[in-house]
């Protein structure tokens, strides 16, 4: 509706190409069946503060002319994600200046395309000068969240499916994901790192597809 692309547009923040989106702190598990909310975690209700991602940011928004293009191809037709997409993700954390700030970088798994958010999030590892290290790990392989109907399918399609492998780096941590509909994947995952020891915990994901026309 033209009321919803208002409020959409309402909290994009303008880059050289496309839009840097906010991505705000979930602040509570989903009712995914009466009186329970993840069930592979065992947790419910309001998510612990200590235990919450920081907000967040997104590159831009899914499918749009500029960034969304680029990461579209790089995703489906390069089977990598260029080096233009790394400076755009320095420059945006440069104006963003998570505090304080990440001391290193973990990127969201998939079994599906093991290597193209970790090499992204390697080589942005590179750009900050801090080391790069694969806290995370798919415990079973699920359907892609862009085909879930709405964001409680999402739930149940996160809910037990990552853990974390391994000793974790001390400090702050930028956890990095190519794309992000209903937050849940990175919800989770900041859980995890946090509840094994991590410290604050700040999501940044090339696209989002909540806005996307598809």
């Amino acid at each position: 509706s033209p009321c919803h692309h208002v409020l959409a547009l309402a909290w994009r923040l303008p880059t050289r190409r496309g839009w840097a989106v906010r991505m705000p702190v979930a602040p509570l598990w989903p009712p995914l069946n009466i009186g329970s909310g993840f069930a592979g975690l065992g947790v419910r209700g309001r998510i612990p503060e200590d235990l919450r991602a920081e907000a967040g940011k997104v590159l831009c928004i899914w499918g749009d002319a500029g960034w969304g293009e680029i990461v579209r191809r790089g995703k489906y037709t390069d089977g990598r994600f260029s080096d233009e997409l790394v400076s755009a993700c320095a420059t945006l954390l440069q104006g963003w200046n998570p505090q304080p700030p990440p001391a290193w970088v973990t990127a969201v798994p998939s079994r599906r395309h093991p290597d193209l958010v970790p090499d992204f999030a390697r080589r942005v590892a590179e750009t900050l000068h801090v080391p790069f290290h694969m806290a995370l790990a798919k415990t079973t392989e699920r359907p892609e969240q862009k085909t879930m109907e709405n964001s409680a399918q999402q739930a149940r399609n996160i809910d037990g499916s990552l853990a974390v492998v391994g000793a974790l780096p001390a400090g702050p941590v930028l956890l990095v994901d190519d794309m992000v509909d209903s937050r849940w994947t990175l919800t989770v995952a900041a859980y995890l790192l946090k509840a094994a020891g991590s410290g604050p915990v700040f999501p940044l994901a090339l696209a989002s597809t909540a806005h996307a026309d598809e």
